[in-house]
């Protein structure tokens, strides 16, 4: 979430991918650019910060460099069930280290959601099927970016078993019920977001304040840049199954209590 939220993955992911081990790296860049979208420039700074993808969301191009950007690097991905014609791809293969291949797949929610986006389940579903966790793909991540808490609780059980994590992103404010469910894919409602949490999800507090409690807009929203909290989901999967076996969300520097692996 803007610029504090690039600068604490620029500061602590480097340190993290080293100090946990970490084989894959997925970062939501959904509202990096000050807080509405992404440009090319930052997407390649998250990037070269660590990050093996960057997924998107429904602000996926709120930038318009994001529709040239997300063409020439395919580690950039938006959506699976936004618009037809937009550019780039919903999901991906990836190489990992030790001949290990990820999945990442991301789909946007319906619920409350301002444009009638299409069916995710069934675009979720027939990109699972093809990729058979443990076979095809060593471990299979899904980004399912939405409103609604019900509705991500009802995408990590529809891919349970079939897919290593379900990690929800778009509301900002990180969730307490990472969990592995009951057939073995890792789950948490909301990874919550990289950003200073002093703010109302992410944007400096006067505006909101003022729209919530009067009813009237005077100014812009803009990004809070106090001390950022990396906030983000931990997952440790089985080489045989590439299901879970360990899931811990993570909260690292900044104003939430630090959670770690």
């Amino acid at each position: 979430m803007g610029r504090a939220g690039r600068s604490a993955i620029a500061d602590h992911l480097p340190r993290l991918r080293k100090d946990w081990a970490l084989d894959f790296v997925v970062v939501n860049g959904e509202n990096a650019t000050s807080g509405m979208g992404l440009s090319g420039v930052h997407a390649q700074a998250l990037l070269a910060a660590g990050a093996d993808c960057v997924t998107l969301g429904d602000h996926a191009f709120d930038q318009r460099d994001m529709l040239k950007a997300i063409e020439s690097d395919p580690r950039i991905l938006r959506p699976m069930n936004f618009a037809r014609s937009a550019p780039g791809k919903g999901f991906r293969l990836f190489d990992a280290p030790n001949g290990k291949r990820v999945l990442v797949v991301q789909a946007l929610g319906q619920v409350f959601m301002k444009k009638p986006y299409s069916d995710p389940y069934s675009a979720v579903d027939q990109v699972l099927r093809a990729h058979p966790v443990g076979k095809l793909a060593s471990a299979i991540v899904v980004d399912f970016h939405a409103e609604a808490t019900s509705e991500k609780m009802a995408m990590g059980h529809w891919c349970d078993g079939r897919a290593s994590l379900v990690v929800g992103t778009h509301t900002h404010v990180p969730t307490a019920d990472a969990q592995i469910l009951s057939r073995g894919t890792a789950y948490q409602t909301d990874a919550g977001m990289c950003g200073d949490y002093d703010s109302v999800i992410g944007m400096e507090k006067t505006e909101p304040l003022r729209r919530f409690i009067t009813g009237m807009m005077k100014d812009r929203f803009t990004p809070a840049n106090g001390e950022a909290t990396l906030s983000g989901t931990f997952v440790e999967t089985d080489d045989a199954t590439g299901l879970a076996k360990r899931v811990v969300a993570i909260r690292q520097n900044g104003r939430l209590a630090e959670q770690a692996p």
